[in-house]
């Protein structure tokens, strides 16, 4: 019977249109391995009440051990922990590091902050060999920065504390922004402070937007097949984001992020990933 059936599944598969199954993988995985959004909340202690299984320690060792296999060559690509079969370029985000690096004599240091234990470079270091001296500084929550230290630093990849231990160090053209400020409980402060340390440039990526007058507060509900969480999360007006940088910079370009996929969120309000390339007034 099993061979009955895999000769039939073997038929249907092959004669079946891609399309038709890209949509059922599509719906299949939407179920059961996406991360979700959930709730409209008014506070951040609100939101922290709907959020169960939050387990940073978890969540970095599954992180360790994705860029582990990265690092010495059993994967390709993590992002968020997960592994994938293929580099997701954000084509953008290499051009302004590749500016950056032609105005300053080929030379490169980004300030990636909350930049996990290196994900954004082991993503985009085979486009930067070309850059003479490169420097990718992460600034990320102690229990990241030791395992960084331990397990991921060289050279170009180093980890700090804090912004003032790295600038102690370091001189940055580039402030990295990719996932980060949605997560955090006052990310209009940590715009204000990071816009006054007067970084040439400024790239933002892979950051959540809603159509909506003002910015909403969800809970984020990861799948089992990543790693059980659930934390709160900002979806950012796009304009009142944007006027929050004004003062001091420019915006250079907008751009889709490599998270493509839009969403609809209570209330029917559509959501979706951009990114941003700024530049110092």
């Amino acid at each position: 019977m099993n061979k009955v059936f895999r000769t039939v599944f073997y038929i249907l598969k092959n004669i079946t249109p891609p399309i038709i199954i890209k949509m059922v993988n599509h719906f299949r995985l939407s179920k059961q391995d996406s991360i979700t959004w959930s709730g409209e909340y008014q506070s951040w202690e609100t939101s922290m009440k709907h959020c169960e299984g939050y387990d940073s320690a978890m969540i970095l060792e599954t992180c360790k051990k994705s860029l582990l296999k990265v690092k010495n060559g059993e994967a390709i690509y993590e992002r968020d922990g997960v592994l994938f079969d293929k580099i997701y370029y954000s084509w953008a985000l290499l051009a302004m590091l590749q500016r950056a690096a032609l105005e300053n004599n080929s030379e490169l240091c980004v300030l990636d902050f909350g930049g996990s234990l290196g994900s954004s470079y082991f993503q985009n270091m085979d486009f930067l060999k070309s850059v003479k001296n490169m420097k990718w500084c992460i600034v990320e929550q102690p229990h990241f920065v030791k395992c960084g230290i331990q397990y991921f630093q060289n050279e170009e990849l180093q980890f700090y504390y804090s912004i003032e231990e790295c600038l102690k160090q370091n001189k940055p053209q580039v402030l990295l922004l990719s996932g980060v400020l949605q997560c955090l409980e006052q990310p209009n402060y940590w715009i204000d402070k990071l816009s006054t340390y007067g970084f040439p440039y400024i790239i933002i990526d892979r950051t959540a937007f809603i159509d909506n007058n003002q910015a909403i507060l969800t809970v984020q509900n990861v799948p089992p097949s990543m790693y059980a969480a659930s934390y709160p999360s900002w979806f950012f007006n796009f304009e009142q984001f944007v006027d929050l940088f004004s003062k001091n910079y420019t915006v250079l370009s907008v751009f889709n992020s490599i998270i493509d996929n839009s969403i609809i969120l209570k209330g029917n309000k559509p959501a979706n990933w951009k990114g941003i390339l700024l530049q110092k007034k």
